[in-house]
């Protein structure tokens, strides 16, 4: 999709004329366009699947009652070819974008935040499948590293082994996690972060409903592919206080998060290509063996 044609679907939805429109960088699965009009700024989304975001507008809604920042949803529906929303705009980037800006007391405090978020949003009202399973989740997550991985031929299919087994060392763990809702895909990604505080949570197409400690893992696995520090994680951990058993899961989680970003590597989404190079390859299996090595650890305490 291109931005003539983002215009002339929110033109025609919205009845306001556009003044500056820009291609988002977020996203695989969906156009994100930032939208500006003479007095204020929207966020337009749009997909080719049908009925793209009715869980996105179902979600936002459920999620109203926390008190916590996400957008509003100001239209839906249906325009040519593709599904679209838009949504109030909410002024921040990424916190991967803006992490090597940060002092560690704005980390620490933005850790504070994002766990009373998590906490207020374990409270909704919400059910689950009658056939979910935690374990059925990781087995999920795995299968599809493993089957993308032997696609793409990029990393060694043996780590998918390495953390199957490792799944059933801490099975009995596992198999008590209850289906508690949490915001799971807040990571270096999704959370806003302006002038170092929280500014919005963005792209809630779903939320989790399992072990909270995933989300943590998978910003801890993203900070790392991006080099950058993990003294955020710490922070988080601190506020969340888990047990030796619980930070074993978490590492597990880590682990499981590592082959995923190992299958994604060389994928296409949409028009976005996921990049891989040696250089990728290289700090990924190092991430790995890094994890690994902490497991051990964990194994040995």
């Amino acid at each position: 999709m291109d931005c003539k044609e983002a215009i002339t679907i929110f033109e025609n939805n919205t009845k306001k004329s556009v003044v500056q429109i820009e291609r988002c960088s977020v996203g695989i699965a969906n156009y994100v366009f930032a939208v500006s009009t003479a007095t204020e700024k929207f966020i337009l989304r749009c997909s080719k699947e049908e009925d793209a975001y009715k869980a996105t507008v179902y979600w936002l809604s459920k999620l109203s009652v926390c008190e916590i920042p996400i957008p509003i949803v100001l239209a839906n529906g249906t325009y040519s070819d593709y599904s679209y929303l838009i949504l109030s705009y909410i002024p921040g980037d990424d916190i991967g974008n803006v992490y090597d800006e940060l002092n560690d007391s704005e980390k620490k405090q933005i850790a504070k935040e994002i766990v009373e978020i998590q906490q207020r949003v374990s409270r909704i009202d919400t059910s689950a499948d009658t056939q979910w399973s935690w374990n059925n989740f990781i087995d999920e997550l795995l299968n599809r590293a493993d089957e993308r991985i032997k696609r793409m031929h990029y990393f060694d299919t043996g780590k998918i082994r390495i953390v199957k087994k490792l799944q059933q060392e801490i099975k009995e763990y596992l198999n008590a996690v209850r289906p508690i809702p949490y915001l799971d895909d807040i990571s270096t990604k999704n959370l806003l972060i302006y002038e170092g505080k929280v500014s919005g949570i963005i792209d809630i197409d779903w939320i989790g409903l399992g072990d909270m400690l995933t989300f943590v893992a998978l910003t801890k696995v993203a900070l790392l592919n991006m080099d950058l520090d993990t003294r955020y994680i710490d922070y988080l951990l601190n506020e969340i206080h888990p047990s030796a058993i619980e930070y074993k899961a978490f590492v597990f989680y880590c682990l499981l998060y590592c082959v995923d970003f190992m299958g994604e590597r060389g994928m296409q989404f949409l028009d976005k290509k996921i990049p891989v190079n040696e250089s990728i390859i290289k700090r990924l299996n190092d991430i790995f063996d890094i994890l690994m090595e902490e497991w051990n650890k964990c194994s040995e305490r």
